[in-house]
């Protein structure tokens, strides 16, 4: 006996007005157990650092860059709007005291070699896995060129996407004639991950610079993103229009916003403060609260070790996927900061990139999981609105990850037909 449309409708109606209401006492709960955990931090890091921590929870404060985001000191909370922690900090007072340069290491934060390796590195720069054609490729400059590529990850995770991935799958032509370079972004992996950085676009972008297209003195490569590194790479292809010969950005979280409203709107799409599905309520978790954030890389960031000793006696195995082990290598500043100051913040740019790109030619192209529960589908539409050469590919049945994994080889040899397609067009224009 099949059900009513009318009784449906009032089923779903009722679920989603459920939801809702249930969502509003949940991060109303929040809201207050925010407050006291920043009153908790502010206790705690006077304690074991000599001066109370310098946090974002006082919509006064005034933002002097103007790559900070809005986001940082803009976001609702019930508590903070009736200025219930006015009495407990002046924020003036906490901004006047400098974070003691760039190797200190807070307490909260992991202290074991494999966090702490970038302090020891006089020279501060990212670290970058590079993978060289072979030698008679490169002996050979005049008649086959090398080909550079530069691999930007996501939010909480590292180069190995790109080494367990693309690095694995090349044809034969591209092992001998393309150099790969995949990029630890500052704050995560195995890179610096400096206190007294707000993590700004153009903190990643001067960090690539330093430590990629400098050293190696590249004068042409393809970029390649996924999620987060997307807007990181329009930023590196807008600087280096002349050098780019494509941009392939997998899963973008790009919305094409006036500036005025580009950064909340960001904050309140892609971190909405709902209960499901369970990746929006960890992401809205995060985004919107920066002490119980904090908690949360206390608990697991802090004690990964921990963590993995657990993971593998339960799973028998010696060494755990690198998707598992790259949710902990960061602190909570670089992530706290990247999430607003590069996703939320990075926005208001996305139109005038894209500006540059079509001026220069530079090929576009993205690829997104059809079931991507992470970025909504329409950023890849609004992209090809922009720049309306575009190539679009809607992956079936894929979201965030499965974009890229379980379908690596597919992946890997579409990357290396705009590569390729890419060569054409600039020989065919030079």
């Amino acid at each position: 006996m099949s059900v009513p449309a009318s009784t449906r409708k009032w089923a779903t109606k009722c679920a989603s007005t459920f939801h809702i209401v249930l969502s509003s006492i949940v991060f109303l709960f929040l809201d207050c157990l925010e407050t006291v955990l920043c009153l908790l931090f502010r206790y705690l890091d006077d304690y074991f650092e000599g001066k109370p921590s310098c946090c974002y929870c006082e919509n006064t404060r005034e933002v002097e860059d103007d790559e900070v985001s809005e986001t940082l000191c803009g976001r609702r909370n019930v508590f903070r709007e009736i200025g219930f922690l006015q009495f407990a900090r002046k924020w003036d007072e906490c901004r006047s005291k400098k974070v003691d340069g760039l190797v200190t290491n807070r307490w909260s934060d992991c202290g074991c070699e494999s966090c702490v390796s970038w302090m020891k590195n006089g020279d501060q720069k990212l670290h970058v896995v590079v993978n060289e054609p072979s030698h008679a490729s490169i002996q050979d400059s005049t008649e086959n060129p090398t080909e550079n590529v530069i691999f930007l990850h996501g939010f909480l995770s590292s180069s190995s996407i790109w080494k367990e991935t693309a690095f694995k799958n090349q044809s034969q032509k591209v092992k001998d004639s393309y150099r790969l370079f995949a990029v630890d972004l500052l704050g995560f992996g195995r890179s610096p991950k400096p206190r007294d950085t707000l993590y700004t676009l153009r903190d990643h972008l001067n960090m690539i610079e330093k430590s990629v297209i400098c050293p190696f003195d590249l004068k042409s490569f393809h970029l390649v993103a996924h999620s987060m590194g997307c807007i990181i790479a329009l930023a590196v292809a807008a600087k280096y229009a002349k050098f780019v010969k494509s941009v392939t950005l997998v899963a973008p979280p790009v919305l094409l916003l006036s500036e005025a409203v580009a950064s909340f709107t960001v904050l309140n799409r892609l971190a909405m403060r709902r209960l499901w599905p369970l990746l929006l309520f960890g992401s809205s978790v995060m985004s919107w609260y920066e002490h119980l954030g904090r908690c949360v890389c206390f608990l697991f960031c802090r004690n990964h070790r921990i963590w993995e000793s657990i993971v593998k006696l339960l799973t028998g195995k010696r060494d755990l996927p690198f998707l598992i082990t790259d949710l902990t290598k960061h602190t909570h500043h670089s992530a706290w900061h990247c999430m607003h100051n590069v996703i939320c913040g990075g926005a208001k740019y996305i139109d005038d990139y894209l500006k540059i790109l079509i001026a220069n030619r530079v090929k576009v192209c993205v690829i997104q999981g059809e079931k991507d529960q992470v970025v909504p589908v329409e950023c890849s539409f609004n992209i090809k609105m922009k720049v309306t050469d575009a190539e679009v590919n809607i992956i079936p049945n894929a979201d965030h990850n499965t974009v890229i994994f379980g379908r690596e080889k597919e992946f890997t040899e579409r990357l290396e037909e705009i590569w390729a397609l890419s060569a054409d067009i600039n020989s065919v224009a030079e």
